[in-house]
């Protein structure tokens, strides 16, 4: 069989930013997507895909740098994957993410909206995450110019992020710049740890080896949440490894660990076990303490979080008389910010133990006008349900990416709230939520807000009033 040929073009000129965190060209009618690439960067391209109307690709060489291009933050830029935007400045950021979601509302979806309200920035670009995981691997990614027939078998195994597509291939993270001090040194003083103690990292093709992945939580006052996920028991070498940690880290203020044997790396199915200090940490706004456990969610910008939850009540228009439904309500966050101005919210979401931090978060902040359920959001928002807890007068959502079940829509839309407030990590799947809405409402508000710079990530936050 004969090999393709390899398609290079040269002294491409980068017009824009485009969806996904690329950019795009246009070559003879043809749109290409470069990642990493910088409106007015001039650059030769390799190309990766090529069908009719498009084309993939990635830089070979920068001919010509645009006057916009900054040098990227962090060393591992290119290979890890995250923070594509790094060479774009934050103001480019934040006009491209404006106008995805014009693009996802306007120009794909075709709903009427009004003018887009400003984008709401981050006030931090760097050490804004509250939640990290990393991942043990005993063969991590060999990185360009390493020989690696050369490389001493205590240097092959990594700790840090999965590259790019591939499942099985984990970048030995030397230093993220997303979560703030102690992340980085709890994380490498772990991996030198291990490898001093010859503790073996997972083997995650063949599903093997003791060290499986952790996850760093903190807050705003720097304590520490931290969980240590085995692939098997060894008491012996588990004991030791979290009491080294513990000592060298006073920190943290909640240390966790998990024996996790099945197939996956998600815990959400998994028994968390408390190994040392309290079962949860709490990030505080407006005055209320939210609890954050090793399962519980809670939004991973928690700056930004206020002024997401923000704009949310400020476009429910509350006047302390109204019944709220706040649905997917996780921890109950939102439902506790908008309770001051609400005669009454009932929160829904499918994960019991967020129900449960819900309940202990209101419980805490002497709320006693919130009530929480938990279940399939389409089992338990039913007419039923409304029959019994009373109409509600405003619907805040906030579902996951894949937005709502029709199920729930339909309820909605029996239930005929005089306002919804929907709150989206997804415009495209809230532009078409908001279509099946569109024949008894109308969007009066719109406002993106940033939680994740260097991402092409945005949320969405669009109120909707019942039509006369």
């Amino acid at each position: 069989m004969r090999k393709k040929k390899d398609i290079i073009l040269e002294n491409v000129g980068i017009e824009a930013v485009a969806a996904e965190g690329k950019a795009l060209a246009k070559i003879d009618g043809a749109v290409l997507f470069v990642q990493f690439a910088v409106p007015g960067d001039i650059v030769d391209v390799k190309v990766t895909k090529k069908k009719k109307n498009y084309m993939e690709g990635y830089i070979l060489r920068i001919v010509s740098p645009s006057r916009h291009r900054l040098q990227p933050l962090c060393s591992h830029f290119g290979i890890c994957g995250g923070c594509k935007w790094q060479p774009l400045p934050y103001e480019m950021q934040l006009q491209a993410k404006q106008q995805q979601v014009y693009d996802q509302l306007v120009r794909i979806g075709h709903l009427d909206i009004p003018e887009i309200q400003p984008i709401v920035p981050s006030e931090r670009t760097t050490g804004y995450r509250n939640k990290l995981e990393f991942t043990f691997s005993n063969r991590r990614w060999i990185e360009a110019g390493e020989d690696p027939e050369g490389i001493a078998p205590e240097d092959r195994v990594g700790l840090g992020f999965h590259v790019g597509r591939f499942f099985d291939k984990v970048l030995d993270i030397r230093h993220c710049h997303l979560q703030e001090e102690p992340s980085n040194e709890i994380r490498l003083f772990i991996r030198k740890y291990a490898v001093s103690h010859g503790l073996e990292f997972f083997d995650i093709r063949n599903h093997n080896g003791f060290l499986r992945n952790m996850i760093v939580r903190n807050n705003l006052r720097g304590d520490v949440l931290l969980i240590l996920c085995f692939y098997h028991e060894d008491t012996a070498a588990r004991t030791a490894l979290l009491d080294a940690v513990s000592e060298a880290f006073p920190q943290i203020k909640s240390l966790w660990y998990v024996i996790n044997g099945k197939a996956n790396d998600s815990i959400a199915d998994q028994e968390c076990i408390l190994y040392k200090g309290d079962d949860a940490i709490y990030e505080e706004m407006e005055g209320l303490k939210f609890r954050i456990g090793p399962k519980s969610f809670y939004q991973t910008n928690s700056r930004q979080a206020l002024r997401l939850y923000g704009v949310a009540r400020e476009f429910a228009a509350l006047t302390g008389n109204e019944t709220v439904y706040d649905l997917y309500t996780g921890t109950g966050t939102i439902a506790q910010f908008v309770s001051s101005r609400a005669a009454r919210v009932i929160g829904i979401e499918y994960v019991p133990e967020a129900i449960a931090d819900a309940r202990l978060n209101a419980e805490g902040n002497g709320i006693t006008n919130c009530e929480f359920f938990a279940g399939d959001m389409k089992d338990v928002l039913t007419d039923e349900f409304i029959a019994a807890h009373g109409h509600p007068d405003v619907i805040i959502l906030d579902p996951p990416r894949a937005g709502i079940h029709p199920d729930v829509a339909e309820v909605i839309l029996k239930a005929a709230p005089r306002r919804i407030v929907y709150v989206s990590c997804n415009p495209a799947s809230q532009a078409r939520d908001l279509a099946i809405f569109s024949n008894r409402y109308r969007i009066t508000a719109v406002r993106p807000v940033d939680m994740f710079p260097h991402t092409h990530h945005v949320e969405n936050v669009c109120a909707l009033e019942l039509a006369e």
